[in-house]
């Protein structure tokens, strides 16, 4: 269980330290898709209004030319020349305008999704945090519960297996080793040759005064 829990915790700050790059890649797109935003209103913009001078002057030119007058039959083929220029750039700011636009779209269906799947990357990891921490804690909690248990158990084993060695002191003969054995025979052999010394010390006694006394006695016979 401390193992589990240790790993959890693991795992658990490795997912913090995820969606702190997470926050930080979306401040980042953030700031990019802002930019670009700004850059695309501003340029849309002009593109636009450049766009709409040149419709205006097309329009003015082609009124204008469309009226009768040998004025404007002379001044004609200029005229033509200055109404295709236009044309030809109208029809680039168009382009440029619908490139810039259509670019606009494509960066912010980009930034749309990539922000859509930051969002269910950092739900799944915040709800993985939410459990790991709370499963570890749990584990914490239990872990507690049992040392406590076991720190019990084993004081009171301790007190048992205390009681139970003075028992078997008290009750159970201890098996003597070999050097206990040898040095008691030796302390027996030593005493029955000091019984058996004395014994004959005192035997010769006996004897010694045995002789005397039957000695004595043959001599009072022989004075008698």
């Amino acid at each position: 269980m401390a193992a589990v829990s240790a790993q959890l915790k693991e795992e658990v700050a490795a997912l913090q330290g995820e969606l702190a790059k997470l926050a930080t890649s979306q401040a980042e797109m953030d700031r990019l898709r802002s930019e670009e935003k700004e850059a695309f209103t501003a340029s849309s913009a002009e593109l636009d209004k450049g766009l709409t001078g040149i419709k205006l002057a097309l329009k003015v030119l082609n009124e204008y030319y469309a009226k009768d007058g040998k004025a404007h039959e002379a001044a004609e083929g200029a005229g033509s020349g200055i109404i295709g220029l236009l044309e030809v750039c109208e029809a680039d700011f168009s382009r440029n305008l619908a490139q810039v636009t259509s670019e606009e779209d494509h960066a912010v269906a980009e930034y749309e999704q990539s922000t859509k799947d930051n969002e269910i990357d950092k739900t799944a990891k915040v709800q993985d945090v939410k459990y790991k921490s709370k499963e570890s804690k749990s584990l914490d909690k239990t872990i507690g519960e049992l040392t406590a248990d076991r720190s019990g158990v084993q004081a009171e084993l301790d007190a048992v297996l205390e009681y139970l060695s003075k028992i078997e002191s008290e009750c159970i003969a201890k098996a003597e080793t070999y050097a206990t054995r040898k040095e008691r025979r030796e302390g027996e052999i030593a005493g029955l040759k000091s019984a058996l010394t004395t014994l004959e010390t005192e035997t010769s006694l006996v004897q010694q005064r045995a002789s005397h006394h039957a000695l004595r006695g043959g001599m009072a016979l022989e004075r008698a």
